[in-house]
């Protein structure tokens, strides 16, 4: 449905014109067009940021064309199911004293990754015994994430997105 889509749009890619692009899209569908292709895809939302001023719309195109296939491919592959699932087997696997390496490549990931080695599970709410002191099967060793040095990107480009987290099993 249109509420699914622009939902889903949102939640895998945090796409600012999800409401407008579910729109096109389901209104397309409803048309008796087909839309199975990534030209079809991108031609919708082209016409559907034709509003943008001219200065802007080539670089927001191309931006909404990838957070939208990214949004899509995520939700395709079960890519946020899979990696809570691998998450909770590390944990299992993990004997005390072991370390979770984790590189997410996006934000979505990286939140998910975050909370988890935070708190032990997705909603980064932390567990309390009755002293208050937290209740979490793992401790982060950084605080913030590493993040590729200027010359990696620069040797590397598609290095640019990636976040390194480290935590210990207690």
């Amino acid at each position: 449905s249109r509420d699914e889509l622009a939902g889903m749009l949102y939640e895998n890619s945090d796409e600012p014109y999800c409401e407008e692009l579910a729109k096109a899209i389901t209104d397309e569908i409803r048309k008796g067009h087909r839309v199975d292709t990534t030209t079809k895809l991108r031609r919708i939302i082209e016409e559907t940021l034709d509003f943008l001023p001219e200065k802007d719309k080539k670089e927001t195109i191309k931006k909404t064309c990838q957070r939208t296939f990214q949004a899509l491919r995520i939700e395709v592959n079960d890519e946020m199911g899979a990696l809570r699932r691998f998450l909770c087997q590390a944990l299992e696997e993990l004997r005390p004293g072991g370390r979770l390496v984790i590189i997410t490549y996006h934000s979505l990931e990286d939140r998910l990754v975050k909370n988890f080695m935070r708190s032990g599970n997705f909603s980064g709410e932390i567990d309390r015994d009755f002293f208050g002191q937290a209740k979490t099967p793992l401790k982060p060793l950084t605080n913030k994430p590493i993040v590729p040095s200027e010359q990696e990107v620069s040797d590397n480009p598609r290095s640019r997105s990636a976040k390194l987290r480290v935590a210990v099993k207690l």
